[in-house]
């Protein structure tokens, strides 16, 4: 009987894509893809367990031990810093995490910049290591508003194509960091499950290259 291994899913294209990458690597599940209502899948063949979380829940699953491992996007990562091995970059979900601001927008570094974001860490650490002075906002959706609006004078954001930004009369200013789809691990399992884990991570390694 295969040690089983349980591997925390993003729900959403992003998990959609990294399942494919996964099952291409020989740790398909078939349950997964059957229209139900359950939680876990499961291939005690394949030696793997499967189940949907919300992507920014996916670092605490695999930090606390109730998942192996998981797939979970930098920003989440970088946001949480979670106590996990970072094994992979899976190369898929690619964006990037920017400063973005009206057009005519020019920092005056005498006054407190108000920063509206989902990731006030991220933002706090950037502008930390600019000695900035700023005022946090921490918003949880409809981050181009706060400008507009007059709330914030810049956002921290993730960026694909910038046309949203552009859409609301925005720009990127800085860029902060890459963003990709990494494959994490518990640092528990990793030890005890080592095996399992490098076979899974030698497999993905063949899919991506």
């Amino acid at each position: 009987m295969k040690e089983m291994i349980s591997i925390a899913l993003p729900k959403g294209r992003l998990g959609e894509k990294a399942y494919k990458i996964l099952a291409d690597a020989g740790v398909e599940c078939p349950a997964i893809n059957e229209e139900s209502r359950k939680l876990i899948f499961e291939n005690a063949e394949k030696g793997v367990r499967y189940f949907w979380v919300k992507p920014s829940d996916v670092v605490i699953y695999v930090e606390r031990g109730a998942a192996d491992i998981g797939i979970a996007g930098k920003d989440i990562i970088l946001e949480y810093s979670p106590d996990i091995y970072e094994l992979a970059d899976l190369g898929i979900g690619k964006c990037r995490m920017a400063v973005a601001a009206k057009k005519d927008f020019c920092d005056k570094r005498d006054t407190t910049l108000r920063v509206a974001t989902k990731f006030p860490n991220i933002a706090k650490d950037y502008y930390n290591k600019q000695s900035r002075e700023i005022d946090i906002i921490k918003l949880n959706g409809s981050i181009e508003l706060a400008p507009i609006l007059e709330m914030s004078d810049v956002i921290v954001d993730i960026v694909e194509t910038g046309k949203t930004l552009l859409e609301n009369d925005l720009e990127p200013k800085q860029d902060i960091v890459d963003i990709s789809a990494r494959l994490i691990a518990n640092k528990v399992s990793y030890k005890f499950k080592n095996k399992e884990i490098r076979t899974i991570c030698e497999g993905i390694e063949k899919i991506i290259k």
